[in-house]
């Protein structure tokens, strides 16, 4: 599948037109950003790993009954996915307490919850991704009411299902943010699934193995991404 024009870049994937209207190319970047793209810096390989990584995951998850829009990987760096109209808004899933829960609420980290607590942010930058509810989000007609109970619906399968999934790798899911988008009036999962969008610990040491080694400056950043890469492919 041929590239086009480039549609958008962002601080780890860009976008790709390609000759069929319905479909585009994502392209992982290494560049690597945290704390609302305030540290920046490169992970080496991060866009292969990431790219292998989600494809895998969204491959499991599409046989699992979860719509979303990866078609099918090109290349290390390249998926072709269905085009769709993101939802501005980021969807994050916390099953034990660690990042922003911790430093919104004084929780402590690893703290484990009573259930699982579904966020959402307002997928902007400019205004540091504030915190949502449900009436911001159709107060503001970002999403309607019925696309959020799907967003909703959606997100705890895919939080069950991952769970076990990386549970099964011995690893545990501490938390993810997810992204959905608008394709042919269906709701579906889009972006990406990798150590970038998840919070990740191995299960009996709590080593992380995601991009809390590059937020919190733990050092060895390649070599856990490669770890979850080995577990989740095979390879």
């Amino acid at each position: 599948m041929e590239k086009k024009e480039k549609l958008y870049e962002g601080k780890a994937k860009i976008l790709y037109a390609t000759a069929d209207p319905d479909l585009i190319i994502q392209y992982f970047k290494d560049d690597a950003t945290a704390f609302n793209a305030k540290k920046k810096g490169t992970i080496d390989e991060k866009g292969i790993m990431n790219n292998a990584i989600s494809s895998a995951i969204f491959e499991y998850l599409a046989k699992n009954g979860i719509p979303n829009h990866f078609v099918k990987k090109l290349s290390d760096r390249e998926m072709l996915c269905k085009k769709v109209e993101i939802v501005m808004v980021e969807v994050i899933i916390r099953n034990r307490a660690a990042g922003g829960l911790c430093r919104n609420y004084g929780v402590k980290e690893g703290q484990t919850l009573k259930n699982p607590i579904l966020e959402f942010s307002w997928k902007n930058d400019a205004h540091n991704d504030p915190l949502m509810n449900d009436d911001h989000i159709t107060g503001l007609d970002i999403a309607t009411a019925q696309e959020l109970v799907r967003i909703k619906e959606l997100t705890y399968k895919v939080n069950e299902l991952m769970k076990k999934f990386y549970l099964a790798l011995k690893i545990e899911l501490i938390d993810f943010k997810l992204e959905f988008g608008r394709y042919k009036g269906e709701i579906i999962l889009a972006d990406e699934m990798s150590p970038d969008t998840c919070r990740l610990w191995e299960v009996g040491t709590g080593v992380r193995l995601d991009k809390d080694r590059f937020r919190n400056d733990l050092g060895n950043i390649k070599e856990g991404y490669l770890e979850v890469l080995k577990r989740v492919t095979g390879k």
